[in-house]
């Protein structure tokens, strides 16, 4: 009789039971609840976490499975933030908007609504005009089915050219980072149509949610962002257990002699770009409206070299290990950067956290790379061992 799909894989059922766990506590402790043991920004913070540790599976799976070093993963994760916080931005304002011309002496047109929605949004660019990548913010369903084709469509299309050509290693490394300074570069520009350095705002304010506290929508986010990482570690770790994944690290392993058996290597690498793409995007959509704000620095190239650092030190070639390192590093990142790390006084020099944090962490990356390749998720390669050893 055939196994089931947790038989095979025990490593998914532990996790999805040590995440409800978790979002079980997280909620009973939560000020939605009536406990507030954890503040409403704290749960933001976890939320975000949540989000981070998706889009580093999905970096795993395409760097630590297929062996493609990705470097602009990441701008796949600020587009389905741009994408979703276009109807945010649109829906909140059209309600301002509309509430304001309310008692207008003369009741206002549909143009003059529209306007009126163009000059809030755009105002701070010095435009009120609607440009054309806005032509369906007004409807969720077309902004969610964006939050998923937009990075599907790069993602193919870019790999497509890329891995026709069987362009890899350092190479493809280098162009797909090229590809994300070229995404944030034309994001930055005013005439875009995504308000350049300004970026979207406000994307806590949920539509049709107003008479609900932020502590109930930051939980429903939690919420969300739980259930997203759990059926994504779940189609992952789907992928990598059966033929496809056996097929998938032995690209990582020896490219040419996976052509040279017959398997048309340039498609199972598309597949798993464009997958890993969109479930970056979902991630994204997921992670801004707990952000509250997203602009293009957030797509800079420097961003997703920090996705394959998390992955690094948690352990690239397994799920877990992608999630331990997104984790750890999001949460020390928040502790140490936003005050929570006392600072040092050396007397001759005073380190202050905030602005050592990226040194500190730039050293841990060398450290596990030097010492414990594995990443932390090694570690319990190291505890099964030693208990097998064990008389």
């Amino acid at each position: 009789m055939e196994r089931s799909f947790f038989a095979k894989n025990p490593s998914a059922l532990w996790f999805l039971l040590g995440l409800s766990l978790f979002t079980i506590v997280v909620t009973i402790l939560s000020e939605a609840s009536g406990t507030a043991l954890i503040s409403t920004s704290f749960l933001k913070t976890l939320g975000k976490t949540l989000c981070l540790c998706l889009v580093a599976i999905a970096m795993d799976v395409v760097w630590g499975y297929c062996g493609i070093l990705s470097l602009g993963h990441f701008a796949f994760f600020g587009i389905g933030g741009y994408a979703i916080g276009m109807w945010l931005m649109y829906a909140r304002t059209a309600e301002i908007v509309v509430t304001s011309l309310e008692n207008a002496t003369l009741p206002p047109t549909p143009d003059e609504i529209t306007n009126a929605i163009g000059g809030q949004i755009f105002g701070v660019v010095g435009s009120s005009d609607f440009p054309v990548i806005w032509a369906f913010s007004h409807s969720l369903t077309l902004q969610l089915l964006a939050v998923v084709l937009v990075p599907g469509l790069l993602a193919l299309v870019f790999g497509w050219l890329a891995f026709r050509s069987r362009v890899t290693g350092v190479y493809l490394s280098i162009l797909t980072q090229a590809m994300t300074l070229a995404l944030s570069l034309y994001f930055f520009q005013n005439d875009t149509g995504l308000r350049g350095n300004n970026g979207l705002s406000g994307l806590q304010n949920i539509p049709g949610l107003e008479a609900q506290s932020q502590a109930t929508v930051s939980l429903w986010l939690f919420w969300a962002s739980a259930v997203a990482l759990g059926a994504g570690y779940v189609l992952f770790a789907w992928i990598v257990s059966g033929k496809l994944g056996s097929v998938i690290r032995a690209i990582r392993d020896n490219e040419a002699r996976v052509r040279f058996l017959g398997y048309h290597v340039e498609g199972y690498k598309l597949f798993v770009f464009t997958i890993t793409a969109i479930v970056a995007g979902i991630a994204g959509a997921l992670y801004y409206p707990q952000a509250g704000i997203i602009n293009p620095a957030e797509i800079a190239p420097i961003a997703s070299i920090y996705l394959a650092v998390w992955v690094a030190i948690g352990g690239r070639g397994r799920l877990y290990g992608a999630v331990i390192g997104a984790a750890v590093v999001s949460l020390m990142s928040s502790w140490f950067t936003g005050g929570g790390a006392p600072d040092i006084n050396l007397g001759f020099y005073v380190i202050n956290w905030t602005d050592w944090w990226l040194v500190l962490l730039g050293l841990t990356f060398v450290a596990v790379t030097l010492f414990f390749p594995k990443g932390i998720g090694g570690l319990f390669d190291l505890l099964q061992k030693r208990k097998g050893d064990a008389p």
